[in-house]
Parts: C-alpha cells; structure tokens; sequence
C-alpha cells in the first residue's frame, strides 16, 4: 500500500490502512517515545496516543511533508506532553506532601534506564548515556535522539521539529557539548 492510498484509507476510517500505519511505523514510534520517556510503561501510553491523535488527525495532514515525518512529530509532541504531565504530578504530589495531604510520593524515576535496543554488553554505558540524554532541555534532547538514536538526518530533524538545518546544528551542537559536561562529570566521580 502506497503512502497515498494509506493516507486515504485512514480518512476513509479503514481498518486495514489504520492496521498497515501501525504495521509501518509501530517500531519507529515506540522507540522515538522510549529514548524520550526512558520508561518502557509510559513509552507504550505515549504509541497509544501517537496512533488515536494520528488517526483522528488525519484528514488535517496536508501533505506538505512526508506521512512518517508528520508521526515523527506527533510523537515528539506527545512524548514531551507525557514528560511534563508527569513534571507537574510530580510537583503536585510534592506540595500535597508537604501540606500533610499525602504521605507517599508517586515513582517518577526508574534507578537504571536500558534502551531495548543496547546490546547487553553496552547496557550499563547505555544506562548512563540516556540518563545524561534526559538532563538535556526538550529541543536538544528531541534533536539529539532524532539525529543519534533514531538515524535521521539533519534535514529530516528540521523538518519534523519545524525548524531550519542549521538550527538543528545549533541544537545538536549545544546537546553534544552539554553532555560532554554531564559525562564528565559522571566520570570523574564515578571512574576514579
């Protein structure tokens, strides 16, 4: 099925198209979503959201780019929209703690993250990478796990986080130097 008659069949509410979309880009999604979230539970809520806002916003796309960028970004957007639903229940849980409104804190931090994807024996590296990645502001982080961990190129970047190459450079710039910094810093403390 082309990228035409995909598109169409999903306005036309399909069930095979809607089946062939998550076919296609199931993998592309999760992985984007898991390199963000760094939790395979919320990466799985995130897929789920990416497909129903695909699905229910498809007779929008206007094909100015392609479908696949167009997933890319909704499940960027999603993706962060899951990290700051989850800043702010965070916050909240904290403020009711203090008050005496509740006494447990909600688990917002899983101690060790491994990307499916790693290999064994670069688990623990991969640990400390993405947990460096997630220090990084949104931009960066979006540009860097698109560019590094997804394999997209610079143009590919720029049109899914609606922006210019060079500003994309500019991001991946800025996100490498940060974390050489993190890195650093982890090393130093942990390696010697």
């Amino acid at each position: 099925m082309g990228e035409e008659e995909l598109i169409t069949g999903l306005c036309e509410g399909n069930a095979t198209a809607y089946n062939e979309l998550v076919r296609l880009f199931a993998d592309k999604v999760f992985n984007t979503s898991i390199s963000i979230l760094q939790n395979a539970e919320d990466a799985e809520d995130s897929v789920q959201e990416v497909f129903i806002e695909v699905f229910k916003s498809i007779h929008n796309f206007k094909g100015e780019a392609k479908l696949s960028t167009w997933i890319y970004r909704v499940t960027v957007i999603k993706a962060l929209e899951f990290l700051r639903k989850k800043k702010r229940k965070k916050r909240f849980a904290i403020v009711q703690s203090l008050f005496g409104m509740e006494s447990v804190l909600p688990e917002t931090d899983m101690p060790h993250f491994y990307h499916p994807g790693v290999q064994l024996e670069n688990k623990e590296r991969s640990a400390v990478l993405f947990k460096a990645i997630d220090q990084l502001v949104d931009k960066q982080k979006t540009a860097f796990v698109l560019h590094k961990v997804e394999g997209l190129s610079y143009a590919e970047v720029a049109e899914i986080m609606k922006t210019t190459v060079p500003s994309v450079e500019s991001l991946l710039f800025r996100a490498k130097q940060n974390l050489q910094k993190i890195l650093k810093d982890y090393y130093d403390k942990n390696e010697r």
